[in-house]
């Protein structure tokens, strides 16, 4: 299920932090289309170059989402337990942890295409829900995807994503919920930071 919600949050990765504003789900149609032509052309990718996909994300990915919010969201009430130092920590391995999940799922792409549902945003609304479907290749059940997004400033940011109803955010948070219990705050921080000098090191090899 991880590598699902990765490749298709990597789908969102391509659209610098200067561009006009645009609706929700045109950014998503835009930035999707231009994703999947990249990746489609990349036989580095393709073929597995984790660093390389690494490098796509972290130059793409950052601008778009909203890593601290998305961290609040996973850690729910723990979220209040951290200090201003250790909520910092806490986000940026969070976001590293997602980056090289996507990073690993865009090298896994397969020819999937997306639909995208009718939407409409009421003037003024400042939260939007952006309905797509992924079609999997070789006639699989398509798989509903929703991106959830904020408008911050003159932008909007991704927050959370669905995949058939299941939350990105909420995925991880009975994980995080159980490591504070049992080891603290600082006792998560060193999991996430573990996990994430693991796949440095797989990445590494390859």
């Amino acid at each position: 299920m991880k590598y699902l919600f990765a490749f298709v949050s990597g789908l969102f990765l391509s659209l610098g932090a200067s561009a006009q504003e645009v609706s929700p789900d045109v950014l998503i149609k835009n930035v999707t289309s231009e994703v999947l032509e990249i990746v489609r052309k990349d036989k580095d990718i393709q073929s597995g170059n984790t660093k390389k996909a690494i490098d796509l994300v972290e130059a793409k990915v950052l601008p778009n989402f909203n890593f601290t919010r998305m961290t609040q969201l996973a850690l729910a009430r723990e979220w209040k337990k951290a200090s201003s130092a250790q909520q910092k920590v806490l986000t940026d391995e969070f976001r590293t942890l997602l980056v090289r999940t996507y990073s690993k799922a865009l090298t896994e792409y397969k020819n999937q295409t997306i639909d995208f549902k009718p939407f409409s945003l009421k003037a003024g609304e400042t939260d939007a829900k952006v309905r797509t479907e992924i079609k999997q290749s070789g006639g699989g059940k398509p798989i509903p995807l929703d991106y959830y997004l904020e408008k911050a400033n003159s932008s909007w940011k991704v927050y959370d994503i669905e995949v058939g109803g299941i939350s990105l955010v909420t995925n991880y948070r009975d994980s995080f919920a159980s490591e504070v219990r049992n080891n603290g705050i600082d006792g998560l921080i060193k999991s996430l930071q573990a996990k994430n000098k693991a796949s440095e090191a797989i990445a590494a090899k390859k």
